[in-house]
């Protein structure tokens, strides 16, 4: 990774606006199947549970990774899966979701914080400016002027879920200066993923799921859709594919990176909001959501290279870092 320049940084670039793309059509499709009768956090298990089974074949090529990397792979299925996850949505209970979710894309504010403080590593005025922007711009793309509540568990659930991002972007970037000896990224997926369904299958108790609702239809704005090829959406394409290009986009780029890029999935999500179930897009989400792109340029046009000799600003996957997650 440490030879890569310009071209791997436009790779990973373009890793991060597609990871961001698929999470981001993760609640067009979601939202018809909760209306249709699934409850929320089932819609959750279901998309990581079939998510860990699709990859499952992957798990099983890799099956030294857990003897290697057990620290790594729980910590990403914690974290990564379950806790962003879980939180999230146990957050969406008493909150506002323009409110949950601005909280939870504090992350990339969080991951420079990590940078910062942690590694105690210089982050430039630039790359900090890009995060100001990038959640000031959120802040418009979600209203969060219009459901603005104090609930404490709330906040402090959304905060949770932010956290685990920070852990997801983290643990993504673990191991990419490590050479031949760095954990397969594929691997690092399949596992956490299994991981994150066991958490979830406790939490969510699927049992107790109203499984009819698969063999019927849901309500895409007017469309009748099949309710399993929105649950082969969510499993397929915001799940697998939107993790394998993130985690991909963080060896590329860096942790904080990648997180600035990654608020655009509010952005994607409104848009696909607006064009496929007629959930129209105000002025002030429309500036926000430029305000949104120009923070994430401005955070990822700023950052060196892997491997450059420059200070650290706003990224670079360091061999400290990579040394802490060994030991941890």
């Amino acid at each position: 990774m440490s030879s890569q320049g310009s071209p791997g940084k436009g790779v990973g670039l373009g890793l991060a606006l597609g990871s961001a793309l698929a999470f981001g059509g993760s609640g067009v499709a979601a939202k018809p199947l909760i209306e249709a009768g699934l409850d929320p956090l089932h819609v959750v298990w279901l998309r990581v549970a079939g998510a860990a089974l699709v990859m499952l074949p992957v798990a099983v090529r890799h099956r030294a990774l857990p003897r290697r990397r057990p620290a790594l792979l729980a910590g990403f299925g914690l974290l990564a899966v379950a806790g962003v996850q879980a939180c999230y949505f146990a957050a969406l209970s008493r909150i506002p979701v323009g409110v949950a979710l601005l909280v939870e894309y504090l992350a990339p504010a969080l991951v420079l914080g990590w940078v910062r403080f942690v590694q105690r590593r210089p982050v430039t005025r630039a790359a900090a400016l890009g995060v100001v922007l990038a959640a000031g711009g959120l802040a418009c793309v979600v209203e969060v002027w219009s459901g603005l509540s104090f609930d404490a568990l709330g906040l402090v659930l959304a905060l949770g879920a932010a956290c685990c991002q920070v852990g997801y972007f983290v643990l993504s970037d673990q191991g990419s200066d490590a050479g031949d000896a760095a954990p397969d990224p594929l691997g690092v997926i399949a596992y956490g993923l299994l991981a994150g369904a066991a958490v979830l299958t406790v939490v969510a108790r699927p049992w107790n799921m109203h499984w009819s609702v698969l063999g019927g239809s849901a309500d895409l704005n007017g469309t009748d859709v099949p309710a399993v090829a929105l649950l082969a959406w969510i499993v397929l394409v915001a799940t697998v594919i939107a993790y394998v290009t993130g985690v991909l986009s963080v060896r590329r780029l860096s942790p904080q990176v990648a997180g600035v890029v990654a608020c655009l999935e509010a952005v994607i999500a409104t848009v696909l909001a607006w064009v496929l179930l007629g959930e129209h897009l105000s002025a002030p989400q429309v500036v926000g959501g430029a305000v949104v792109l120009v923070g994430a340029f401005i955070a990822q046009s700023s950052t060196p290279g892997k491997g450059s000799a420059e200070p650290v600003a706003s990224g670079g996957a360091e061999r400290e870092l990579s040394a802490r997650g060994s030991a941890a």
